[in-house]
């Protein structure tokens, strides 16, 4: 499938969600792991690509795991426990990030932990879980198809499911999840003012499963600053642009084969409690070549003159990649105008995770 960019016809104008309490937030302040992750102004890559302003919040740095999803992991599991659950065996589906920051934060309590990953995963990524302590289980398969035996396994063994993606069933601690991540726009948006940054008016923001998109629309669709949000996805794992596309707006499944490089976005399903927000609030849906995102690895490795060097794996640089292929690919040449990107244009992106597969970063960037 080539690429292409989808208006969401479901968009509600004016969408107002309640303001984020900062719950997560404060918890997360409480952690001796915790500081802010750095916001990078990136002034020359702004200039080349013809942008007033473009600035990218370095999630690589985030408790030591080299990716964001912590933020949700140790949230949901702080809310777990504050129920009254005691001791627990942990467990969860992966491509890598989220099955790290889930073993890590049940670490933390002295929690055992197993994690479901898909049999081609990474062998770093792989190697990382069992660092932090956690009994790995390779399934033969697709990562949804990880999600399902993670879901039936647990349910025999009375296993506590800590799962980014919502399903039939399971709505309530993906949504715990969404909140922890809430913490990553909130710095943000306080990094953007103490520097004297304009706060953004274009946000891209990888899809994945929805979680993350979830936290941004919360964010982005809860205040006064309405900036528009577009989300990045692989060709060959769209559900959130298939699903934007069905005639009634409900989730649909991705029709390729999550095969991309983008390996935290290889989800063929969308959460089925982070769709209806992303649904009311997600204003663009685009869909990602795998060479943008190597573009975009490249041009972070070797930066412009005064701009920072930024280490960004596969799923980490495809906000850039979006934003590189919106500007130049054909493909895309409508949306490039209807988002009139230019020297007025305030950008926002996520580096999501740093080099989780070090192979692959080294053979993408020559680093």
């Amino acid at each position: 499938m080539p690429m292409a960019a989808r208006v969401n016809p479901f968009r509600e104008p004016g969408m107002q969600l309640p303001a984020d309490r900062g719950q997560a937030r404060a918890f997360h302040r409480t952690l001796p792991e915790y500081a802010p992750t750095p916001l990078h102004s990136c002034p020359g890559l702004a200039r080349s690509l013809g942008l007033g302003q473009l600035v990218i919040k370095d999630e690589s740095q985030r408790f030591g795991l080299n990716a964001f999803k912590g933020l949700g992991a140790v949230w949901a599991l702080q809310r777990i426990r504050a129920t009254g659950s005691g001791a627990m065996t942990v467990s969860a589906a992966t491509e890598g990030n989220h099955g790290r920051a889930v073993a890590w934060a049940a670490r933390r309590l002295g929690l055992p932990a197993v994690i479901f990953i898909p049999a081609h995963a990474a062998a770093a990524r792989v190697e990382r879980l069992r660092e932090e302590g956690a009994r790995v289980v390779l399934v033969d398969g697709s990562y949804d198809q990880a999600v399902q035996r993670c879901a039936e396994v647990s349910a025999a063994k009375g296993w506590q499911v800590i799962s980014d993606t919502g399903y039939e069933g399971y709505l309530e601690i993906p949504g715990w999840i969404a909140e922890g991540y809430s913490t990553l726009f909130a710095e943000a948006a306080e990094q953007h003012a103490a520097a004297g940054l304009a706060a953004p008016d274009l946000v891209l923001v990888q899809a994945g499963v929805g979680a993350l998109l979830q936290a941004a629309v919360t964010h982005f669709r809860g205040g006064a600053i309405a900036p528009i949000l577009v989300a990045v996805e692989p060709v060959s794992a769209a559900a959130h642009f298939a699903s934007a596309g069905s005639p009634t707006g409900e989730p649909t499944g991705a029709p390729g084969a999550q095969d991309s490089i983008m390996a935290g976005l290889n989800c063929g399903e969308v959460s089925r409690s982070a769709w209806p927000v992303v649904r009311r609030g997600v204003d663009l849906f685009v869909t990602l070549e795998d060479r943008y995102t190597e573009t975009a690895m490249r041009r972070l490795a070797e930066p412009a003159p005064g701009d920072p060097r930024i280490v960004a794996g596969e799923t980490g640089a495809a906000g850039l990649g979006g934003l590189l292929a919106l500007l130049e690919a054909p493909e895309l040449a409508g949306a490039r105008e209807d988002l009139q990107l230019g020297p007025a244009r305030r950008v926002l992106l996520l580096n999501t995770e740093g080099a989780t597969n070090p192979l692959a970063y080294a053979r993408i960037t020559n680093r």
